[in-house]
């Protein structure tokens, strides 16, 4: 069975393939403004609206395969930190972040999509808790430099140069990074 991943992001292709699954990459056109208000909602929301909007570019009835949508958040104090606007805004988000333990929840829909049509609907969540150091002024303004920061949510990457500002993690690693894959794998076997 095909299997098709519903996003664009380079860190949940890699570790879709460090799991050893072949698949292609279709990025979703989706609407990303969402109703719900829990962040658990919100992602779940997300995830489907991306899934599903692949899984319409399959609707011409030969298609057996399964769409993997995700999405991910990270929230401080109830308030949700998406990807930062510009540099500045990526500063702002790593203060708030600095010395302080935040909550990162991704959620994944798979659809079996069968003969054109979705056939079953899987949907799930993970919450994962970070911890980040206080970071100094100085640090913040060099990693906003590298750029790496202005396409994450948060304003970080774990996986990257900001790993080094994390003191402590409870929960999936992989769903800091973006795609909490041991869970996944349950799914999709």
């Amino acid at each position: 069975m095909q299997i098709i991943l519903a996003s664009g992001s380079p860190r949940r292709k890699e570790l879709l393939e460090q799991a050893g699954y072949i698949f292609t990459v279709e990025v979703s056109d989706a609407d990303e403004n969402v109703a719900a208000c829990k962040p658990a909602d919100m992602v779940e929301e997300l995830s489907l609206r991306k899934a599903t909007a692949v899984a319409k570019l399959h609707g011409d009835g030969k298609d057996f395969c399964r769409i993997i949508g995700s999405d991910t958040i990270v929230v401080k104090d109830e308030k949700v930190l998406g990807k930062p606007e510009d540099e500045e805004d990526a500063k702002r988000m790593l203060r708030e972040l600095s010395g302080r333990e935040h909550e990162v929840y991704t959620g994944v829909t798979v659809l079996t999509v069968e003969a054109g049509k979705v056939v079953k609907t899987q949907q799930f969540h993970e919450c994962t808790k970070v911890v980040m150091r206080e970071i100094s002024e100085e640090e913040i303004e060099k990693y906003v430099a590298s750029g790496e920061p202005m396409d994450k949510a948060g304003a970080y990457g774990i996986q990257g140069r900001a790993g080094i500002f994390i003191s402590g993690i409870y929960g999936d690693y992989y769903n800091v990074v973006g795609l909490p894959i041991c869970h996944l794998t349950t799914v999709l076997s």
